[in-house]
């Protein structure tokens, strides 16, 4: 669809009064809000912005004007509202906004927190809990890690097929198990733990430490916030495109035939059989992959079938013969 549909302000036909519009200037939308500077620094727009407009400001920074809109009323008024703009962000935009998030996040933000909570807590052997309070957090920064870069690796390069017009055929968004809810549950114990059971050693100010938690709520409540964007407005998206794609592919004739039987492997299957070469439980496998362990138990039959190979180690053997990894990479028993 054009600019100009994506640019026609049609949310007070919702009776939403409240609503950002592209005529509101951007300087009242962040005063209204200022949770939102983040999501416009993540649109890579500028402050110094004036009397303009959201329009305005959206154009100049080559930002999608309808994405911007629906990210910061998405954030405003709740996941609500986001069915009304999944058809109409534009997936190139949003896709960019999501990438400088992770960022963001993995750059920034929880590197900036753990430097915080060194300086807060003694984390000297003789202090236990601040060695524990540390570890944990250290974990929890390692599971966002994975989650992120996963998703970079996997599900913003499968949308940029989708958006060159490629039918992909090997994987779709539902196979994509979200975890966004233990990510937020690992930092409500995490405070929990240092609200409860950490006390600050003698003769040592306690401000560092609320100024860390302080950081680490507002972490949360931004990580929060970006999930839920993923899961009400991102992802229902990419099935539409899917879709799209799918129905432009048939039409053009593209997959009008039925294609043969291929003893090929898709790039999901290389991927767990990567995994399992490796020495990984099927557990695991689900863990690595974002994926339920059913699906690794369909995928891995699937692969049986295909190749007709039964144990480890013959895929161990076709793995390495087909390069999907090298021999240093596994552990010969």
């Amino acid at each position: 669809m054009c600019a100009e549909f994506y640019a026609v302000p049609l949310l007070p036909m919702m009776n939403m009064s409240v609503s950002y519009t592209e005529y509101d200037k951007i300087s009242d939308v962040i005063s209204s809000q200022p949770s939102l500077l983040q999501m416009i620094c993540r649109f890579g727009i500028q402050l110094g912005v004036g009397d303009k407009t959201v329009r305005e400001v959206c154009e100049a920074a080559n930002v999608d004007t309808t994405t911007f809109l629906a990210v910061a009323n998405v954030m405003k008024q709740g996941m609500a509202v986001a069915p009304f703009y999944v058809e109409k962000i534009d997936m190139t935009t949003m896709v960019k906004h999501l990438k400088v998030a992770h960022e963001f996040f993995l750059d920034f933000q929880l590197l900036h927190i753990r430097r915080k909570l060194l300086e807060a807590i003694d984390c000297s052997r003789q202090n236990e809990v601040a060695f524990l309070i540390l570890k944990f957090y250290d974990e929890y920064m390692s599971e966002v890690r994975k989650h992120m870069e996963y998703e970079n690796r996997r599900i913003f390069v499968h949308v940029e097929r989708l958006i060159a017009g490629e039918n992909v055929t090997d994987f779709r968004i539902k196979q994509y198990s979200k975890s966004h809810d233990g990510m937020d549950r690992k930092l409500q114990e995490l405070k929990n733990i240092i609200i409860k059971y950490y006390t600050p050693s003698e003769g040592t100010s306690s401000d560092l430490l609320c100024n860390v938690l302080f950081s680490i709520y507002n972490c949360e409540a931004d990580l929060r916030a970006h999930c839920e964007m993923e899961d009400a407005l991102f992802f229902p998206a990419v099935e539409l495109l899917e879709e799209k794609v799918a129905a432009q592919a048939i039409e053009q004739g593209v997959v009008a035939k039925s294609d043969p039987p291929q003893e090929s492997l898709s790039d999901r299957e290389k991927e767990i059989v990567s995994c399992i070469v490796r020495g990984m439980t099927n557990k695991e496998v689900a863990a690595n992959l974002y994926i339920s362990i059913n699906t690794v138990l369909t995928h891995r039959k699937n692969i049986s079938r295909k190749l007709d190979i039964h144990s480890v180690s013959g895929l161990t053997i076709y793995a390495i013969v087909n390069g999907i990894v090298k021999l240093d990479e596994i552990t010969l028993q």
